[in-house]
């Protein structure tokens, strides 16, 4: 299942989009979610990372294409979002919000196709990569584990620290350890869940990471983390 958004104010565009979408995954055997919104508004308003693929119109009538791409990425770094557009001076000003590209209105099936293959070859190998999505204030957000260095506790909320940025989210550190233990992390202290792959090293109080970090490690905890560590060495 690939989710899909279009963000298009014209009902005409709407429709085309959808037919082509429909005709493509016929011809290639793919099963597509698709949610439409009909204006950039809509779809920030309570956004959540779940799309794979967002289709973006750029001459919205409340809020443009390229505002809403700066929106969405506030809080999705991964999504691939495509333009639809009727000028190409937009297309150097995708790149600022990391767009797979665009199609210019009136939108061919060839080059719709052509684009969205790209998009679809992106979003398979990107299915190999593990994330977590976290409730962030204004929405949601969905991190790639390989970016997350460590986790650490502060009450009843989460300092999530990647190679991006750090980024707070409530919950119980319980809970994420369980979510993430087949995923290469391990308590080294009550207050920190530290990546493995990360690890450079040990002293006697710390763990280093290769981010620079230093992270703190108990007494009670030290044997079972490094039991964990040599555990994911070896395997």
């Amino acid at each position: 299942m690939i989710r899909i958004a279009i963000v298009e104010d014209e009902q005409e565009y709407v429709q085309t989009l959808k037919s082509y979408l429909n005709r493509y995954e016929t011809e290639h055997g793919l099963n597509f979610r698709i949610e439409i919104f009909s204006d950039g508004l809509d779809i920030i308003s309570d956004y959540t990372s779940v799309y794979d693929i967002i289709l973006l119109d750029i001459q919205m009538k409340h809020l443009n294409g390229m505002k809403t791409a700066e929106k969405i990425r506030e809080f999705d770094e991964e999504v691939i979002l495509i333009f639809i557009t009727s000028s190409s001076q937009f297309a150097l000003e995708g790149y600022m919000v990391d767009a797979l590209g665009y199609v210019l209105k009136p939108v061919p099936y060839l080059s719709f196709s052509q684009i969205l293959n790209k998009a679809i070859r992106k979003t398979e190998k990107r299915q190999e990569t593990h994330y977590i999505t976290i409730d962030v204030d204004g929405g949601t957000m969905r991190i790639n584990l390989e970016s997350v260095y460590y986790i650490e506790s502060q009450l009843h909320h989460l300092l999530i620290h990647t190679e991006k940025g750090s980024y707070i989210t409530p919950g119980p550190m319980k809970r994420m350890e369980e979510t993430l233990k087949t995923y290469g992390f391990a308590k080294c202290h009550n207050a920190y869940l530290v990546s493995l792959m990360h690890v450079t090293g040990i002293l006697q109080s710390h763990v280093l990471l290769s981010s620079g970090h230093k992270v703190p490690v108990s007494r009670a905890r030290k044997r079972p983390f490094m039991d964990c560590l040599t555990d994911y060495l070896g395997g």
